[in-house]
This record gives C-alpha cells, structure tokens and sequence, in this order.
C-alpha cells in the first residue's frame, strides 16, 4: 500500500490527503487534524519508517524550517514534497517569473532558505501563489464585511485554486517527476480588487469603495503582501507534469465555489 506521511495537515494538505485517501492510500499527519503528535519522535519514526512518499506544509519558524531540523536525517524517501510559496521570487514590479528566477530577494527570506535546503533534499518544491477555494476566498470576505478595494493601479497577483493544487501534487506523484521546483497557478494573474468586483457580483453586492493603503488600515502583514507586484509563470508544471489548472482564472474558480457558498450562507 502506497503511504503519504505529511507534516502540517492544514488547509491544503488536508484536501491532498482527502484525494490521496480516495485512492487508497494510507495517510499518516501531524497537526491539529492529524494523527501524530510533530512533538513525539518515535511515533513521527515509526510512521515515517512505512512512509513511501513525504509531504510538508510546515512553514519556517525561528528563520529555520522545523521539519529538517528536527527529522532531515530520517528524510531518505525517495518521493519528497515541499509545498513553498512565490513570495520567494519578492517584487517583479509585474513582470513574470519562471523557476529560474532568483529567490531570496523579497520579504519571506526565511521561505527563500527552507525552499533552497528542500531542493537540496530532493523534493519536489510546489511554489504557490495566493491560495483560495471553500471557506477562504473573496466570497467569504465579501459576505463577512471584510473585503477591500486597494487604489494601487498596475498592482497584480498570481493566486490558485486550491484543488488545482491537490491536482498539481498528485501529477508529481503519477509521474514521477523529476525533483525541483515547480510553480502552481492559474492562466490570469490579476489585481486583488478584480476579484474583489467578481465576487460582489457574484453576491449581488455592491463593491466596496476605492481606498488608499492609509485609509484601509491595513495591517503589517496585509502591506507587505502589497508592497510585491508580479507574474508567476507554470509552463515548467504545465509540460514536465501535465497539469493543466481546472480552474485557469479566478472567475470559474469563484464560480463553482459560489454554487455551494449560497447554500450555506
């Protein structure tokens, strides 16, 4: 029996394990809603020792990655995977980047560094943009009186649906690819107020109004992620695995999250 182990069963784990699951497989995690303590290292021994395939969703903490401290050594499987973030590439002012860009040069340096030492390891390095999907979209900040209109002309962001990375790990997985990194994201890199504007339609709502970065009252972390402006560029996951996104632009991915959001709203 093929078996994942992963470290950090968060929001999109949990949806790789759910697909993983539905094929079979045997899922071991730690976090929250698994079912290994990160803390007890011989029960994360033991289960890495069946292990066939090891994924990680943890991210860096104290500047370091706390899963090759803690476990690196035990780590000799040969399927790894690391799901990392574009905010390593920092600000293209719009332009698009590829896996061949540089990292390290933005705000999440610590990233950059967990990323390099993932590739050393051999594992197959899913960068992602901003993730969505149920119960965390623009859908949700809209009906929650949370959603803003930022007056940022020219500012851009890649972002992907969630089950489009569930489809990206799993092409890894079927295909053995090859290890490195991978960028996973949709066709239509777009500003957030776009999609802002798209879900109120979708709601039936007005927009929000137009506000500066002062007005807004954004918070530290909320800044930074617009101080970055850029394009990530899929071709390499696109042609190397044979993905293709389900949901190639924000708006089918709003839309087929909308048809259940009403029923639950």
């Amino acid at each position: 029996m093929a078996r994942m182990f992963i470290f950090g069963l968060g929001y999109t784990a949990s949806r790789i394990a759910e697909a993983l699951r539905k094929r079979s497989w045997h899922v071991d995690a730690t976090g929250s809603a698994g079912n290994v303590d990160f803390a007890d290292p011989d029960a994360v021994m033991a289960a890495l020792s069946e292990a066939t395939h090891v994924l990680s969703s943890v991210p860096p903490a104290d500047n370091s990655d706390p899963v090759l401290d803690r476990y690196g050594d035990a780590l000799t499987h040969s399927w790894l995977g690391y799901l990392s973030s574009t905010g390593v590439y920092g600000d293209t002012g719009g332009a698009w980047v590829d896996e061949s860009a540089p990292t390290g040069t933005g705000r999440r340096t610590a990233r950059a560094a967990c990323d390099d030492r993932w590739v050393e390891c051999g594992a197959r390095v899913f960068r992602l943009p901003g993730i969505y999907g149920p119960d965390r979209s623009a859908l949700d900040r809209v009906r929650d009186g949370k959603a803003n209109r930022i007056d940022l002309p020219g500012q851009v962001f890649s972002r992907v649906h969630v089950d489009d990375i569930v489809s990206g790990v799993l092409a890894a997985i079927d295909t053995v690819a090859a290890a490195g990194a991978y960028n996973l994201g949709d066709d239509l890199p777009a500003s957030s107020n776009a999609v802002t504007e798209e879900a109120c339609r979708l709601l039936g709502v007005e927009p929000p109004p137009l506000q500066t970065m002062d007005e807004a009252d954004l918070s530290p972390m909320a800044r930074g992620f617009y101080a970055e402006n850029r394009r990530v560029a899929k071709g390499k996951a696109k042609r190397v695995l044979g993905w293709v996104p389900r949901y190639p632009t924000y708006r089918e991915g709003l839309r087929a999250i909308v048809a259940d959001f009403k029923v639950q709203a």
